[in-house]
């Protein structure tokens, strides 16, 4: 008896002090002005529970407090915001005090100079690199037969296999942009560079809490092993006589050509972006759009349709073109509703370099502001019928120019990368569907967040057409 009143005192205890700890920590954020919300524990705030619950969490919030409403995520105090025309300004207004705001754990991992995280002239100069190594002219004339050739022979021996197609999208995703940033060397680092950068990947999307363990500190050591392999290559290429025509190649010239210098720490900072913004969006949709395929047969019968109608005019081993893939209409429909319905980014995260109003509230200097877009693409005004998969409806290119339109962010931050991740996921949807038919097996549950992914993997048994 005296031993259960003990675990009963203790448990009270406990619960006590759990009640005064959280009480203590939402009396720190009451402020007067700021949203409506709750903080959560000191330091983890309400991160767990986002997570875990992803858009329940979210939903719960709203119910309680509106579409605007304070949190503590990922380490950072924030504000969420769930409305359509309140984004759109957010969004189109970086010089008014709004600058990215990504977690400590993704600046970290990424680099400090990577474009997501730099803001005013570096960014205008980070950002002008990058648009100059993935413009039309350089995707047309260097980067789609690179990507050709590469499709081609990864989607080679396929047939009569059952394959785990996450694991293989992932690889694809990572070995095209490799072979787009280092050409000659790609084969021969590519497998001491992948699975450090999946480390990478884990790691910007966790707590910053440096400890033996945690997907934090596994994807920082995973960095410095990816600075010295890419610090390496730069260094054997500066100590060589030969010009490389590609994204490598492109930043490290001195000469007039390149109007965008960069230092070698920025280079790679670059590169990283590069692959890492690629993977995420190209590996993801690709994976999606072959379930969503094998779910509707009527769409993958009118995708197979375009693409065989491409493979006639050519011949046999002739590789696609910037002509064929501007003709791939109803292809791109496809990688967009795939984009929108599985949500595969679902918002963007802005910090504030001053104190300032936003719908009425104030909004203190240094917080974040997390965009949640997720919930646009389900809005059935603006998508009838939202849980249908449908790519007609993106045949009317006018939706594309739509200002809810953010797949691919928006304002000055819309991804630079867009028109070159669609060549890449239409190069790998023509091989596949020309090659290949399929089915699933063992109907694998699918996640879809934080990140859209199947916990043990989407396996499918592939066969020649």
């Amino acid at each position: 008896m005296g031993v259960f009143m003990v675990i009963i005192g203790l448990f009270v205890t406990v619960l006590c002090v759990c009640t005064a700890v959280l009480r203590w920590n939402e009396m720190r954020y009451r402020k007067k002005g700021l949203p409506p919300g709750t903080m959560g524990w000191p330091v983890f705030g309400e991160t767990t529970e986002f997570l875990k619950q992803g858009p329940n969490f979210m939903k719960t919030q709203r119910s309680r407090y509106g579409s605007f409403f304070k949190s503590h995520l990922l380490g950072c105090p924030t504000v969420v915001s769930m409305d359509p025309e309140l984004n759109r300004y957010i969004l189109m207004n970086e010089a008014k005090g709004l600058v990215p705001g990504y977690p400590q754990s993704m600046l970290d991992i990424l680099g400090k100079c990577n474009i997501a995280a730099v803001h005013g002239c570096t960014h205008k100069r980070m950002r002008g690199a990058l648009l100059a190594l993935i413009s039309p002219t350089m995707i047309r004339q260097q980067l789609l037969p690179k990507i050709d050739e590469f499709m081609r022979d990864f989607l080679s021996n396929w047939n009569n296999k059952v394959i785990n197609i996450q694991d293989k999208t992932k690889e694809m995703a990572f070995l095209s942009s490799l072979k787009q940033i280092a050409s000659v060397e790609s084969s021969s680092v590519a497998q001491e560079f992948m699975p450090e950068f999946f480390k990478l990947v884990l790691g910007t999307l966790s707590l910053p809490i440096d400890l033996p363990g945690t997907n934090y500190r596994r994807g920082f050591q995973a960095r410095k092993n990816i600075l010295k392999i890419l610090g390496q290559l730069i260094e054997q290429r500066r100590n060589g006589e030969e010009s490389h025509k590609d994204m490598l190649g492109y930043l490290m010239r001195n000469d007039d050509s390149n109007r965008h210098k960069l230092s070698d720490g920025e280079i790679i900072d670059q590169i990283i972006t590069i692959l890492y913004s690629g993977y995420e969006t190209v590996s993801t949709t690709s994976m999606m759009a072959v379930k969503y395929l094998h779910d509707h047969p009527t769409v993958l019968e009118e995708l197979r349709k375009e693409h065989m109608g491409i493979r006639a005019r050519k011949e046999a081993d002739e590789p696609i073109d910037w002509n064929d893939l501007k003709s791939m209409r109803f292809t791109r429909a496809v990688i967009f509703e795939t984009s929108r319905l599985a949500t595969i980014v679902n918002g963007v995260l802005r910090k504030t370099t001053q104190e300032m109003e936003l719908n009425g509230f104030v909004i203190p200097k240094g917080w974040r502001i997390y965009v949640y877009t997720r919930e646009i693409n389900y809005d059935p005004f603006l998508y009838p019928d939202p849980l249908a998969f449908n790519p007609w409806r993106w045949m009317d290119k006018s939706l594309e120019s739509q200002s809810y339109f953010l797949i691919f962010g928006g304002g000055t931050r819309q991804c630079p990368g867009k028109e070159l991740g669609i060549a890449e996921i239409s190069t790998f949807l023509h091989y596949f569907v020309t090659r290949y038919r399929w089915e699933e097996v063992g109907g694998e549950k699918l996640m879809k967040f934080p990140r859209v992914e199947a916990p043990d993997g989407l396996h499918i048994r592939v066969s020649s057409n």
